[in-house]
């Protein structure tokens, strides 16, 4: 597995849709790019902008469950890509043993940005479909939140519901 970091959450300019930008934490830097919906996306930018609630988020409702089940959420691992749809793993540790569930890789990113969990990249996976992206301007620091949430408001102004039609 390769460790990853969560680089970046963009909104892509030919499609106007969210991209999460998970990039090796050691390594030659390649990074994986996976498209995401608007509400994933602004669910994540408020976790990372710490963003407070008056009534949980359902990542949120997600992190209190796992803890109030005296379980811990161990790592995320994004595991595959089948058919153009990307999928994860919740891997979590328990009294009664380890447990592993399946989740959508932005849920799943939503939900170790809450616990501050570690992010994988099956080799494979990685190997098959990571890019190197040209270096930015800016240093490599995760972008600043306020831009994030900036950006996913321009996107949701933007939006129409027949964008989301297939």
């Amino acid at each position: 597995m390769v460790e990853v970091r969560l680089s970046a959450v963009r909104v892509d300019l030919q499609s106007n849709t969210p991209v999460l930008l998970l990039t090796e934490a050691e390594g030659v830097g390649r990074t994986l790019p996976i498209f995401i919906g608007a509400p994933e996306a602004t669910a994540i930018a408020f976790a990372i902008q710490g963003v407070s609630t008056p009534r949980p988020m359902t990542h949120d409702l997600l992190r209190d469950v796992i803890e109030a089940l005296d379980a811990h959420l161990d790592r995320v691992v994004i595991t595959e890509l089948r058919s153009a749809t990307y999928y994860a793993e919740l891997q979590m540790s328990r009294p009664g043993g380890p447990i592993t569930v399946s989740s959508r890789p932005s849920d799943a990113v939503a939900l170790a940005v809450r616990t501050g969990s570690p992010l994988f990249v099956a080799d494979d996976l990685m190997e098959a479909e990571g890019v190197l992206l040209p270096a930015d301007d800016e240093d490599d620091e995760p972008a600043n939140p306020d831009e994030l949430v900036g950006q996913f408001r321009e996107f949701l102004d933007q939006v129409r519901p027949e964008d989301f039609s297939s």
